[in-house]
């Protein structure tokens, strides 16, 4: 089992900056890849950025030059780096991971991103 817990969301001004953070605990060690989806209103969940255990990156097209995954290995947290926030980016941002052999998937429970324009 392995738990999620996403902070750092809240209102920003269109052109501003976020930064989400993504604390894991449990089985840590199973987890293979991390990352970051949106789901904003009346749309579908979808990917924004991801890292594999061995630092590969992928970024949805919509936010490529202005988001950066990174995480802190010491402290067991993924950070979502959001710079030139549009309003399009208003959604609540999920903190996920995909864990082997099980093939498990986990969810934070969410932080709202609101980008005023």
């Amino acid at each position: 089992q392995v738990q999620l817990e996403e902070s750092g969301g809240g209102l920003v001004q269109a052109g501003g900056s976020l930064t989400l953070s993504c604390a894991a605990s449990g089985s840590i060690f199973s987890i293979k890849t991390r990352g970051w989806y949106r789901q904003a209103p009346g749309k579908q969940r979808e990917l924004v950025a991801s890292m594999t255990r061995d630092g590969s990156t992928n970024y949805a097209d919509s936010v490529k030059g202005r988001f950066t995954i990174s995480r802190d290995n010491g402290k067991n947290t993924v950070n979502l780096q959001m710079n030139s926030l549009k309003p399009e980016d208003t959604a609540v941002y999920y903190c996920h991971a995909f864990t082997l052999p099980d093939y498990m998937n986990y969810w934070g429970k969410g932080t709202l991103v609101t980008v005023s324009s």
